[in-house]
C-alpha cells in the first residue's frame, strides 16, 4: 500500500506544478511501457491480452497506452472494449436481491457473442465487433476486425479476468488495474482509493453518460457489490498489476466537483458516506485542467 501526504502534493504544486504533473504522468507511462515490454516477450504464444479493473480504474486509457507501446515495439495491437458487448436494455434479465437490474453482473454481457468472436479473432477470422450506446442502453453498429497472424488483440472490461466470461488462460496475458495509493489528510485519516475512483466516476458520468452526481452516488452500493462479487475474486489471475493513481489528479478534480459536493451536502440524504472526498479536496490546492496533458489518464474522465 502506497501512502502520500496531502502536504507533499500541495508543496509539489506550489514548487513546480508543470514538473509535478509531468513526473506523475511519466511514472504511470513507465508502468504501462514495462507491462507492454513483458507482453511483447511472450506475444508469439499469447496473442490475447485481457485487462480488467473496477469502475473508474482507468482501464480505457491504460489499454490505449499499452496498445501504443506494443505498436511501437512492432506488435500491431487492436483494443476492444467489452462494454461494446453489453446486452441492450430489453434483453437484460438479471436482478439483484432487491429485484433491481444488476448492471454489474457478468451476465449483462452477451457472453455467447463475445466468446464466439474471441475464438474467431484468435483464429484470424473477420468479425463484426458491436458497439454500445450508454445513454440509450442500446447496441449500435460497431466495426469490422480481422486479426493478422502475429498481431495482438486487447480486451478491456470489468469482467475481462472472469474465466466464465473470457477464458483463454493458455494464450492470454492478464492485467489488473486500479487505484492503490491512499492520501493522508491533516487529521491523520487515510483516504481510501475507492474515493478517487468515485470522483473519477462523478465527473465521467456527468460528461459522457448523462448522469447527475446524485445518480452516480446512488449506484455506489451496486457498484461496490459488483466489485466484491464479480471483479476482486479474479484479480489473482493477473500476471501484471498497475496502480493508476496520479498524485495531482484529485487537485484537478477539485474544480469539477467542489460545487457539486456543496449541492449534494444540502440535498443528498446519504452524503456523510462520501464526506472523505470533501475533506480531501478542501485540503488540496486546485490545478486548472488546461495544465493536464492531452494524453493523461485524467482525460478519460474530464474530457479533452
Amino acid at each position: 500500500m502506497n501512502i502520500v501526504h496531502f502536504t507533499d502534493i500541495n508543496n509539489a504544486i506550489r514548487g513546480d506544478v508543470d514538473g509535478f504533473i509531468r513526473g506523475c504522468c511519466e511514472s504511470y507511462d513507465e508502468k504501462c511501457r514495462s507491462v507492454a515490454e513483458h507482453i511483447s516477450e511472450r506475444a508469439d504464444k499469447h496473442p490475447i491480452i485481457l485487462l480488467a479493473g473496477p469502475s473508474g480504474s482507468g482501464k480505457t486509457t491504460t489499454a490505449m497506452k499499452i496498445e501504443g507501446y506494443l505498436d511501437k515495439m512492432g506488435f500491431e495491437t487492436h483494443t476492444i472494449s467489452m462494454d461494446d458487448y453489453f446486452l441492450p436494455k430489453d434483453r437484460i434479465q438479471i436482478f439483484d436481491e432487491n429485484n433491481r437490474i444488476d448492471y454489474e453482473s457478468p451476465y449483462r454481457i452477451d457472453i455467447e457473442l463475445l466468446q464466439q468472436q474471441m475464438h474467431m479473432i484468435a483464429n484470424c477470422e473477420p468479425v463484426e465487433v458491436p458497439g454500445f450506446d450508454f445513454k440509450t442502453q442500446e447496441r449500435i453498429k460497431g466495426r469490422t476486425l480481422e486479426r493478422k497472424k502475429g498481431e495482438l488483440v486487447l480486451f478491456e472490461g470489468i469482467h475481462a479476468l472472469n474465466p466464465e466470461v473470457t477464458g483463454f488462460e493458455d494464450i492470454a496475458s492478464c492485467i489488473y488495474v486500479s487505484v492503490r495509493t491512499r492520501i493522508q489528510i491533516s487529521d491523520g485519516q487515510l483516504i481510501h482509493p475507492e474515493f478517487i475512483r468515485v470522483m473519477r466516476r462523478i465527473i465521467r458520468d456527468k460528461n459522457f453518460r448523462g448522469r447527475t452526481a446524485a445518480e452516480t452516488l446512488e449506484m455506489y452500493d451496486s457498484v461496490q457489490r459488483g466489485e466484491n462479487l464479480y471483479i476482486l475474486p479474479f484479480k489473482h489471475r493477473a500476471h501484471y498489476h498497475i496502480d493508476t493513481f496520479h498524485g495531482f489528479e484529485a487537485s484537478v478534480y477539485k474544480g469539477y466537483i467542489e460545487e457539486e459536493l456543496d449541492d449534494l451536502k444540502a440535498e443528498y440524504p446519504d452524503y456523510e458516506r462520501f464526506k472523505p472526498i470533501e475533506l480531501l479536496i478542501k485540503e488540496l490546492d486546485c490545478i486548472e485542467p488546461q495544465l493536464v496533458p492531452e494524453d493523461a489518464l485524467m482525460r478519460e474522465f474530464i474530457g479533452g
